[in-house]
């Protein structure tokens, strides 16, 4: 891949690669990114029959074509833990001072004043960024810096006025917010959820890399993104985009360029999608950098329905007017009259009387909002939403037109079944506000994508959820610059692009309290201190309120102070990815592309996910009940000096697991150790589901400390 002194020689070599007409279309040069830090090769723009007389040319090893890819609080910090008070997290974090989080995304709105920056320190020392913005002094100690790569986007949308880093779209400043948004008081939606909005890491630094506009995002800039981002000096990276569905790690460009960042010590976090309920739907599924899946609050915007039988069903809504009089409407379920009106989409209600009624409408077709618009201008007074059968029971509390509730699938169906038994239907909405302890949570939201992981089954994903429903965060007073008087702007968002910044935050309050932890260390932390138990004591919940597998959990929901105090952490080194790599059957050359230099698997020992010394197992077995597998892992101690931990093994359904040693010791702070599983078919040769799940955890001798891993075995 070549060695230069300079990143201009870099660039030059590059450029010798590419036709001797330089442009590509008018006025385009062919050059559009040259990469430094995070891959080894550079973005151009080539016609089919110019990439085949490339590959020809000495030093060329593969070629990726651009993707367009998608994009993916103020009670967060509470439902976590994250207290003010001592011995609060927060406090001895020293609330994520000192660390620097880039958030690739649409961009910020600059002067929100969940980016002001009273109390937060200068940026530290290896900073090298630049703030984009042309007005004067728009950045500042919170937000240290500001870019934009949209050149891969104007190849084909070009993007015109928008070449500021402002955010045009709100995803952007949402999640810039989540993860490192400033202390503001007063924060709410329409009046509700009202109380201090904070980030989960209030004075860590924002540097901001708008790699997306309102069309999406492509490969080439979100890989700008990465690069300028290491080069810059950032701490964390927090990535809430993705493609639909899972991509080979050679030909990912998110896995590539997270592989970089890890490299350089970097931690990446990553939203996972929201293609569930479906297995098998995740995105962004590396082992190298966290993936994450999306939970409930315990907080609802209680909306509910008063049927004319006396039953109250209980929904969600951010529009919940003062002066709305609770009274008794005629209920119409259009669906019932016209199976294309069930969805309230455009057009459909024509010739239905819905006036002055309250219009049940089944989810999909059209965004919620616009379903409201389209039953108001109907005539409609109030409108019920009811989720589909693969929604279950996640409601989503949006500022709608008109009074709403949004229902789950079996309240929706309850509601049906009350049209379809009365002669003259009633309901009524009522509005409860704001409402705390709601149970069960967490609950996972039924469109957080699920594993298995298509591009290594070997390797369990996601790695963790994390709040992703109902997020009230920071949201752009208007399209670009705005003006500072206006005051503050939030707004409530669900996707696993709220549970990622989440993440990142935590991540960074973990680098400033344990700034010599590496990424795959903080992983670690995370997951093996994760509740596994929703707040009614029962399992956390899927969206059928029905216990969720691992598939969709992965290690558990984060509970950031129990992180802090793991007690030992599995730690991979990044020269341990390469016989990874290997083992996964890719050539040299694939190899090289993600690590960036140089591959001979034939000179290393190629190793499977599940020998990765990853902090869950996913272990496949033969259906012989002589087949076995054995897995070892190195430990490294981060709590008392000297401790002892005992194995705890909940055994998968139809599987043996045995453990040696059973007890390990440390004896001094960073000190290793070994130990290994063996998994084995139930030796009764019991049948086992293709899939069935366990635990094994280490339990300190005072009881004080659990590090606890999932395990799914599965049958070849």
């Amino acid at each position: 891949m070549g060695s230069f002194s300079s990143s201009k020689e870099r660039e030059q070599w590059h450029k010798s690669f590419l036709p001797d007409i330089t442009t590509a279309s008018a006025g385009k040069p062919r050059l559009i990114y040259s990469y430094n830090n995070v891959f080894g090769g550079f973005a151009a723009r080539l016609t089919n029959e110019e990439l085949e007389d490339m590959k020809k040319k000495d030093g060329f090893i593969h070629a990726i074509p651009d993707e367009l890819l998608q994009l993916e609080t103020t009670h967060s910090p509470s439902f976590l833990g994250l207290q003010t008070s001592s011995p609060g997290f927060w406090e001895s974090s020293k609330f994520g001072r000192g660390v620097i989080i880039g958030v690739l995304d649409t961009g910020v709105t600059p002067d929100h004043p969940s980016f002001r920056d009273e109390g937060m320190l200068s940026p530290p020392t290896k900073w090298k960024g630049v703030c984009q913005f042309s007005s004067s002094n728009t950045c500042n100690n919170k937000l240290i810096g500001a870019r934009t790569f949209l050149r891969g986007m104007d190849v084909t949308q070009p993007t015109v006025g928008a070449q500021e880093p402002y955010d045009y779209e709100g995803h952007g400043t949402h999640t810039a917010s989540t993860a490192a948004g400033m202390f503001v008081e007063n924060a709410n939606i329409n009046g509700l959820a009202n109380g201090t909005a904070a980030g989960m890491a209030p004075y860590a630094h924002l540097a901001i890399y708008k790699v997306c506009d309102t069309n999406g995002c492509t490969n080439s800039d979100v890989l700008a993104g990465f690069d300028s981002a290491v080069a810059d000096g950032v701490d964390i990276i927090s990535v809430s985009l993705g493609s639909k569905g899972s991509t080979p790690f050679k030909e990912n460009i998110l896995a590539i360029g997270s592989f970089g960042a890890m490299e350089s010590g970097v931690f990446v976090s990553f939203s996972g999608g929201n293609e569930g309920p479906s297995h098998s739907t995740l995105s962004n599924e590396a082992p190298w950098a966290m993936t994450v899946g999306a939970s409930t609050l315990d907080r609802d915007l209680r909306s509910s329905v008063k049927l004319g039988n006396g039953d109250v069903i209980k929904g969600q809504s951010a529009y919940q007017p003062a002066n709305y009089k609770p009274t008794p409407l005629a209920l119409v379920y259009p669906g019932s009259i016209s199976s294309a009106a069930s969805t309230c989409k455009n057009g459909s209600l024509d010739g239905i009387d819905v006036r002055g009624m309250v219009v049940l409408c089944d989810d999909g077709d059209v965004e919620w909002v616009d379903k409201g618009k389209i039953v108001k201008s109907a005539g409609g007074a109030a409108m019920i939403i009811a989720n589909l059968i693969s929604e279950g029971y996640t409601t989503i509390a949006v500022p709608h037109v008109l009074p709403v509730a949004h229902l789950s699938y079996a309240d929706g169906e309850t509601v049906k079944s009350y049209i379809n038994s009365s002669a003259t239907p009633t309901a009524t909405i009522m509005f409860d506000g704001t409402l705390f302890g709601v149970s069960p949570s967490p609950a996972v939201a039924c469109f957080s994508s699920r594993g298995p992981n298509i591009a290594d089954p070997n390797i369990l994903k996601p790695d963790i959820i994390a709040p992703g429903v109902n997020i009230l965060a920071a949201w752009p007073f208007s399209p670009g610059p705005i003006t500072p008087s206006i005051g503050p702007n939030f707004n409530t968002d669900s996707g696993t692009s709220m549970a990622a910044p989440h993440i990142s935050g935590i991540a960074a309050l973990l680098k400033s309290a344990h700034p010599d932890w590496s990424p795959a260390a903080i992983m670690s932390a995370m997951m093996t201190s994760a509740n596994i138990i929703g707040n009614d004591g029962h399992p956390i919940a899927d969206y059928t309120l029905e216990s969720a597998d691992y598939f969709a959990i992965g290690a558990g929901h984060v509970n950031p102070t129990k992180a802090n105090v793991p007690g030992f952490i599995y730690d991979i080194d990044p020269a341990s990815y390469i016989p990874y790599l290997c083992g996964l059957g890719y050539t040299d050359a694939q190899v090289a592309v993600v690590a960036r230099h140089s591959i001979k698997c034939a000179d290393v020992t190629p190793i499977s996910g599940s020998e990765l010394n990853y902090p869950s197992f996913m272990v496949f077995l033969k259906t012989s009940n002589s087949y076995s597998v054995t897995v070892n892992r190195t430990v490294t101690n981060v709590g008392d000096a000297k401790s002892t931990y005992t194995v705890k093994v909940v055994e998968p359904s139809g599987a043996a697991v045995t453990v040696t040693p059973e007890t390990i010791t440390f004896s001094g702070e960073n000190e290793q150790t070994q130990f290994s599983v063996t998994f084995s078919n139930n030796a009764q040769g019991t049948r086992m589901a293709t899939y069935s799940q366990g635990s094994l955890t280490w339990v300190s001798s005072d009881g004080k400390t659990t590090v606890r891993s999932p395990i799914i075995i599965a049958v070849v």
